[in-house]
């Protein structure tokens, strides 16, 4: 006999129907979608884990990893998991969900259970993370809930005096009752609807830094006066005059604004605006290098404004987000403006999705994407907490617009919104001749945040920067204790939003 544990691949999907509703024959419509076995096997290889005999699947262990604090000990199986759609999952959390285990009853004797449960703490203590925790089935409940409150029953299965397939098992692997989760899982009468919170603590964790434990995130903003530059060496002078800047201020994130190094048109203002925008883009990638290396060595977050990328005969206009610990990801503006396309023939992205970063989800669009609330809502249903939205407007009301739809994407996704634009003017170089800026950070419209939901805003039209610290515990609070609580109260029964 040969048992392998090895990490469970979308190939193993047939197989592991069948030995669910082995597991489960009470509950056999209720088994993993293939759409929900393929995101977990893509956004989290590791947290799957399969046990086959002799080739054959025999056990499965799924689980994803969290940022608790946003849920606490009260959830149900659906908050942890986002509404089974797993966008609750983040790279960067500390807690390691568990949240399923099965084995094919023919092959309970070779204790394949305890096996996936030493799998999964050896990837809690590989990952660093606080602990583990799942909400525990209590199976055997119903024999005895006319009798027996659930806090009684787990007491007695404690104490041994009755045995529960699954929290006997649980226990006797060292996790530890922490609370009755009540109405966890709906469709699991034989616990009647309840479970069992349990953790695991990992005696090695080590806190990290400027994780979502750490609530206080803070956010520089970089009012960037338009100017030309004697050569390129001169516009990284400038750049890394603000991120020193942000980095002593201890900031977590830096926003820069949209094309905000433009000024480099200037010597090709003898050609069409296509040609000239596509010169500067041949500067983008060591631009983007540069920018990496600065994020690194002053240890902070760099959302790069935007820059040109011509790729495949494409105009795009493209931020990335340079990640302090070198990680590098990148966001294409999806709606491009009537004039991006009249003068420089620019072509939208295609890929909406949040960003996992050291402080949580955060959102990135650019300047015209904030006008669509369907692109921050798509977002926010990702777990989104911060929106950043680097913006390029000449008039004021161009930047009104920018401004009005940022605050009200604030509200109606409960999120933070920072935006930081160009200021001044650009004479010399085509197109670029007048900008209107003014940074600010909006907040959700409630007590726990400032009564006009501005948490700050710099003066405008001014070169200078705005620091500001958002808390994110204040919008799990609003989330479950708000005056009005928007995301919840949708009705989605009537209407949804969703990518295609």
């Amino acid at each position: 006999m040969q048992i392998e544990t090895r990490s469970l691949k979308l190939e193993d999907y047939d197989e592991l129907v069948e030995v669910m509703k082995l597991a489960y024959p009470k509950m056999s419509e209720y088994v993993w979608a293939k759409k929900s076995i393929a995101k977990l096997t893509k956004i989290f290889p590791q947290g799957q884990i399969c046990i086959t005999v002799d080739g054959k699947l025999a056990a499965v262990a799924l689980s994803i990893i969290v940022n608790y604090e946003d849920f606490g000990d009260d959830h149900t199986y659906s908050d942890i998991t986002g509404n089974y759609t797993f966008n609750t999952h983040s790279s960067t959390g500390n807690v390691l969900y568990g949240i399923e285990v099965f084995v094919d009853p023919q092959y309970r004797e070779l204790r394949l259970g305890r096996r996936l449960y030493d799998a999964r703490k050896e990837l809690c203590e590989l990952l660093n993370l606080k602990s583990i925790v799942l909400g525990g089935r209590i199976p055997n409940y119903h024999e005895y809930s006319h009798e027996l409150s659930a806090r009684d029953y787990i007491r007695k299965v404690r104490d041994k005096e009755i045995y529960d397939p699954v929290l006997s098992f649980q226990l006797s692997n060292n996790f530890l009752p922490i609370k009755v989760l009540k109405k966890y899982l709906p469709e699991d009468e034989s616990s009647r609807e309840n479970a069992v919170l349990l953790q695991w603590n990992n005696i090695y964790y080590s806190k990290k830094p400027n994780t979502m434990q750490d609530s206080i995130i803070r956010i520089g903003l970089v009012q960037w006066q338009m100017r030309q530059f004697k050569d390129i060496d001169a516009f990284y002078e400038q750049v890394e005059f603000f991120v020193d800047v942000m980095g002593d201020y201890k900031s977590d994130f830096v926003l820069f604004p949209e094309l905000f190094n433009t000024p480099l048109l200037a010597p090709f203002n003898n050609l069409s605006g296509r040609d000239s925008m596509i010169e500067l883009a041949k500067m983008t990638e060591s631009i983007k290098n540069k920018i990496s290396e600065l994020a690194i060595s002053y240890n902070v977050n760099i959302i790069s404004g935007s820059m040109p990328v011509f790729e495949n005969n494409d105009l795009y206009n493209v931020s990335y987000l340079l990640h302090r610990d070198g990680r590098i990801d990148e966001y294409r503006k999806i709606h491009i403006t009537p004039n991006e396309r009249k003068y420089y023939g620019m072509k939208g992205g295609s890929e909406i999705k949040v960003f996992d970063t050291d402080c949580g989800k955060i959102g990135l669009v650019i300047c015209y994407d904030v006008e669509f609330p369907e692109l921050p809502r798509i977002l926010a249903d990702q777990g989104m907490k911060i929106l950043f939205v680097p913006y390029l407007t000449d008039t004021q009301n161009a930047y009104i617009r920018v401004r009005h739809c940022a605050a009200a994407r604030a509200i109606e996704n409960e999120c933070y919104v920072a935006i930081a634009g160009c200021v001044g003017n650009l004479p010399g170089v085509n197109n670029m001749d007048i900008q209107f800026g003014q940074a600010a950070v909006f907040t959700p419209s409630d007590f726990a945040f400032p009564s006009n939901a501005v948490k700050g805003e710099a003066t405008p039209n001014t070169e200078m920067t705005l620091i500001v610290d958002v808390d994110l515990n204040l919008l799990k609070d609003l989330h479950y204790n708000g005056s009005v609580q928007v995301l919840k109260d949708r009705r989605t029964d009537l209407y949804e939003t969703y990518l295609k």
